[in-house]
């Protein structure tokens, strides 16, 4: 019995050891996050702090929440993945009151056996300390005796605060790690982190360039409307002549003096960093894509008419999930017919998409990095007359998109030279009389950049070498659209993850098809799903 007794005890602890073991081993390494930090504080100006916040915790309905999601500027900076948490960099060494020495500071969750029966392990300090390569990590609770002097530092950089987290009982979750910053660098009341970037487009603007600046700031004033109400801001639009703005200029100049907050520094490094992308983060990057391409290829061969828009989502996200990818990097997209005319549709509630053409835009995100792919295919098959006519505009755009994507063209390139083969189709088509209609039927950009987030951050500047972006040109034709009737509920889009090389764009997502007789072939291949059969329920 005792000897029954010992080989079951070995067993479980044995089982239990293997099931810790069977997890994904191509996370990005400790150093990866280590070596991202050495750059944040290379391009930090002198006697400069950062402060990053974990993601909050989001409410779902009543004590459910949504799966936690880390905020990717933080997760690019340390690896953790859990809430309530902070990290502080320094762009000089620091000594503390006991004579350590460091440069980074993190606080994170603290161990809780009774939370972890519930929620799942955490890290902690030691864990912290072990798995992402921090020397100096600390529990949350103590986050409020940090041993640092806020109002010290020429600038505190940090990303305002969106103000959507919820105060929860304990003294170590988000809410009080923010009101704990808050209260120790005098942060105002009325602190305004648009306002503060404007000042500070103020105040890097040279006299000679001032008019441009400007015009640049009447354009947010307008989009930004409360901001008007700032005389500094509005008189500096407004100003007649340079030698007005200049005065306004040092006014401004004055009041950013008045408090080291910053809101710009940390959002431009981290623009610039995430821009182009390092080799470990390409294989996860690539990884994404190709399963979302292969998400793309089992759909067409899934396909036919009495699919539902759910359904069809469905198999895309079966996919994902099959490949070991744990998110869909944004709310997938299934729009048949005239449904697809609705950018950003994710109802995805038709129970039946029947001969209409299925735009499916949608992304696998695989250990951070997400794609963005969408193929637009007939759902019986076979492309007709008129939608193949759009088809192949659209693709023809795309292509022409694609070359323009080179190292040291401008950001909007491939969006110019795709609008030019969009309007020039639509007008050989005769559904537009005039070229400045194209934008009714092509009414977004072409290009975003691809990464931790679905829009990536950038610059917006020139193409650089190791950038990924999409190329996505569409024509959207909505029922009573000022047209031919045969053309209305015609939606098409068609978008790929391009590389930036060098040598020329490289299509990551090239393996799903592209062109009309490619998909249609496609279509006709056998699908694993085609004997799948659930019983009908009342």
């Amino acid at each position: 019995m005792l000897k029954n007794i010992i080989v079951s005890v070995f067993l479980l602890l044995f089982a239990t050891q293997m099931q810790g073991q069977d997890t994904p081993k191509d996370f990005l390494f400790a150093n990866f996050h280590k070596q991202r930090r050495e750059q944040v504080r290379e391009m930090m100006p002198p006697n400069c702090a950062v402060v990053l916040f974990a993601n909050a915790e989001r409410n779902r309905a009543n004590d459910v929440d949504y799966v936690y999601h880390q905020d990717p500027d933080f997760y690019y900076l340390t690896g953790y993945k859990e809430p309530n948490a902070v990290l502080v960099l320094f762009s000089e060494t620091q000594t503390g009151v006991d004579g350590v020495t460091f440069n980074e500071l993190i606080y994170v969750q603290e161990r809780d056996p009774k939370a972890e029966q519930w929620n799942g392990k955490r890290l902690g300090v030691a864990g912290t300390k072990e798995q992402l390569g921090f020397e100096m990590a600390f529990n949350g609770s103590e986050f409020s005796s940090i041993p640092v002097d806020f109002t010290s530092f020429d600038k505190v950089s940090f990303f305002d605060f969106k103000n959507d987290y919820r105060d929860k009982d304990g003294k170590e979750d988000l809410f009080d790690l923010i009101k704990t910053f808050k209260m120790k660098s005098n942060y105002p009341a009325d602190y305004d982190a648009k306002k503060q970037q404007l000042y500070t487009m103020i105040t890097s603007t040279s006299v000679e360039n001032s008019a441009n600046v400007a015009q640049t700031l009447g354009r947010y004033l307008n989009y930004y409307s409360d901001l008007k109400e700032d005389k500094l801001l509005s008189g500096y639009v407004n100003a007649a002549d340079e030698s007005l703005r200049d005065e306004i200029k040092e006014k401004v100049l004055m009041v950013q003096k008045s408090s080291n907050l910053d809101s710009s520094i940390i959002s431009e490094i981290m623009s610039t960093l995430r821009e182009t992308k390092t080799e470990e983060e390409m294989v996860l990057l690539k990884k994404a894509i190709e399963i979302s391409a292969v998400g793309q290829i089992e759909v067409m061969k899934a396909m036919h008419p009495n699919m539902s828009e759910t359904e069809i989502q469905g198999v895309h996200e079966y996919v994902y999930k099959k490949y070991g990818a744990e998110y869909e990097g944004y709310p997938s997209i299934v729009g048949g017919g005239n449904n697809g005319c609705i950018l950003h549709y994710i109802e995805n509630n038709k129970t039946k998409v029947g001969d209409d053409l299925v735009l499916m835009d949608l992304g696998a995100e695989y250990h951070g990095y997400t794609a963005d792919v969408t193929r637009t295919i007939p759902a019986n098959g076979k492309f007709t007359t008129a939608q193949k006519q759009i088809y192949d505009i659209v693709y023809d755009a795309q292509e022409a998109g694609i070359r323009a994507s080179v190292v040291g063209a401008p950001f909007q390139a491939p969006g110019k030279a795709s609008s030019e083969v969009v309007t020039n189709g639509l007008l050989k088509l005769g559904i537009i009389k005039e070229a400045s209609e194209a934008r009714t039927y092509f009414p977004h950009g072409t290009s975003h950049y691809l990464g931790l987030d679905v829009h990536d951050k950038g610059t917006y500047g020139p193409f650089k070498p190791n950038t990924v972006i999409t190329v996505e040109p569409g024509i959207y034709i909505p029922e009573g659209s000022d047209c031919d009737k045969k053309w209305w509920g015609i939606a098409v889009r068609i978008e790929d993850d391009i590389l930036i090389t060098a040598d020329g764009p490289v299509n990551l997502s090239a393996m799903a098809p592209r062109t009309t007789a490619a998909i249609e072939e496609m279509m006709k291949q056998p699908s694993p799903l085609d004997d799948f059969k659930l019983p009908a329920l009342d």
